[in-house]
């Protein structure tokens, strides 16, 4: 059965924040609430942790993870940023938005869309993720927690518990999480595409989901 930590939403407790990011240094996979649904993630480098959540999520090679990041700048280091993007970003980071991008040598290949060579990358607004990034000193890979079958992302940190107990290391909480996923926009062609409307508004980058 997976360790379960109720950090405070807006001042996470130190140690416990410690205790997590060695998980995760660790290769653990941890469920942890954003400023959007519950996320799954673990350490970016880790081969064995993609397939894991893979297992979880029920998605192929194709599906896009994301790296939380701590900044704009950290994104600069792993995707491909011109100055248009880099304004966009800018403004609307951070905040309950994912963005796909073209990823940077610093990637390992198997963290990117086989094809495209894209990524997801984004910058949460929430204490308890960020308190986890600094610990850490780099971007945490992450996964919607949305289950085979579900509608609606994992919202209740008892519930994951529950029903995946066996398959994490770590379940945190840390307050109400809401149950919408974050808006996705597509940026490598220029224009910004929309993959999926979510809890992020779309006016910033002119789109509607219509």
């Amino acid at each position: 059965m997976s360790q379960f930590f109720s950090m405070h939403p807006e001042q996470p407790q130190p140690r416990l924040v410690r205790q997590a990011a060695q998980i995760i240094r660790d290769g653990g996979l941890v469920a942890f609430p954003t400023d959007s649904a519950y996320a799954l993630g673990g350490h970016m480098g880790d081969a064995a942790l993609l397939q894991r959540i893979r297992r979880i999520r029920g998605v192929d090679e194709r599906h896009h993870f994301t790296l939380m990041c701590r900044d704009l700048s950290e994104i600069g280091t792993y995707a491909r940023v011109d100055n248009a993007i880099y304004r966009l970003l800018k403004a609307t980071t951070p905040g309950t938005y994912t963005f796909i991008l073209e990823g940077t040598k610093e990637l390992p290949r198997r963290m990117m869309h086989p094809k495209r060579k894209t990524i997801g990358l984004r910058v949460p607004d929430h204490p308890v993720v960020a308190a986890l990034l600094q610990e850490l000193g780099e971007p945490i890979l992450t996964s919607t927690l949305l289950l085979p079958g579900d509608d609606m992302p994992l919202t209740d940190p008892e519930e994951i518990r529950d029903r995946l107990g066996k398959q994490l290391d770590l379940v945190i909480e840390a307050g109400f999480c809401g149950p919408e996923a974050t808006s996705v926009i597509d940026l490598t062609s220029g224009a910004p595409e929309l993959v999926r409307a979510g809890r992020g508004s779309l006016e910033p980058f002119g789109l509607s989901a219509d």
